[in-house]
């Protein structure tokens, strides 16, 4: 296949080059370690002073200023700075699997498109941090595949910041209903870090498998969506992997790394923090994503990500799995 956006299609810009700290950002992540431990921070923090690349997340905010991004930035925020609601005084007790099924429910009702339970893992939390709870609940809301289809372009970025303030909402709605059932409950948003990593989880819950270009596949949506987070003590039952064949799909699919201008994308997974995964070179791909309104190409070139190409998909899986 020819590459639609070649390497050699992409010079980073000087001035962000110049900012670029010592530390590698693989390096920081934890490509080629092969001892496991917690992940730590590396952009997206809300204190970006804090991090070594805290300098190209402000220039980044800087090179992609815009009205429209701007905007949903600012509604996104009043969505997370609005405070969570008290906690009942009373709590109400169900079964795990009535809370399972209600959560859902909520999860639902508060515009939740994907909603899975998992119990929650300390090798989830970022170093540095503490998260409290016995379970994480993972929300997933769909993003515009129209819109999405024009990354890199400025409605691409648009649409993502849209969806991560749906998820914010899902998010803080959820957690205030749990909340008003007598139970702690805690939402936690993207794209800025916040305690918890949240693919990990989103996987274990059965959100779908991880693709060659670092995000999710979901057998309903494929990579075309953003996820959310609601941290609690309520008794749940925590949901299974969906394993339904998108990681050997990968290994001879090569649409997104074909088409990664940076050409960021490794053929072969990397050993990172003990664990053998797809990994994205960070380096490579952040000078792009920060020129870019975000990048988003691998995500909106991923074949599960077009509407109505995953059923057929599934069954041909299904197929080649079948004695």
């Amino acid at each position: 296949m020819a590459r639609k956006n070649g390497s050699n299609a992409f010079s980073p810009d000087p001035d962000q080059m110049t900012l670029w700290p010592d530390i590698s950002g693989n390096a920081i992540n934890g490509l080629g370690e092969t001892a496991k431990r917690n992940p730590s921070p590396v952009y997206w923090q809300e204190q970006p002073e804090k991090i070594p690349h805290g300098v190209l997340q402000k220039w980044f905010y800087r090179r992609n200023a815009n009205p429209a991004m701007d905007a949903m930035r600012a509604e996104r925020q009043a969505v997370i700075d609005a405070p969570l609601a008290d906690i009942a005084p009373y709590a109400v007790q169900h079964s795990p699997e009535e809370w399972t099924t209600a959560v859902k429910r909520a999860g639902a009702e508060n515009h939740a498109d994907l909603t899975g339970v998992a119990r929650m893992r300390p090798e989830w939390v970022f170093e540095g941090e503490e998260a409290r709870g016995e379970f994480i609940v993972m929300i997933g809301v769909e993003m515009d595949y129209t819109e999405m289809s024009e990354a890199p372009e400025l409605r691409a970025g648009v649409e993502v910041l849209k969806q991560y303030t749906r998820a914010a909402k899902a998010a803080k709605g959820l957690a205030n209903w749990i909340r008003s059932q007598g139970h702690w409950a805690e939402p936690l948003t993207g794209p800025m870090k916040g305690k918890v990593t949240m693919i990990p989880p989103a996987l274990v819950c059965g959100f779908g498998e991880l693709g060659k270009h670092g995000s999710i596949i979901n057998r309903r949506f494929g990579s075309n969506f953003r996820l959310s987070a609601v941290l609690t003590d309520l008794p749940l039952t925590p949901d299974a992997p969906d394993d339904f064949g998108a990681d050997g799909f990968c290994r001879n699919c090569r649409v997104c790394s074909d088409a990664c201008p940076p050409d960021a994308i490794f053929e072969e997974k990397q050993t990172v923090r003990g664990e053998q995964k797809w990994y994205v070179d960070f380096d490579k791909c952040l000078p792009y994503f920060n020129e870019t309104y975000g990048c988003g190409i691998c995500i909106s070139v991923c074949p599960w990500s077009r509407p109505g190409v995953t059923d057929n998909l599934l069954v041909k899986l299904a197929r080649r799995k079948a004695p």
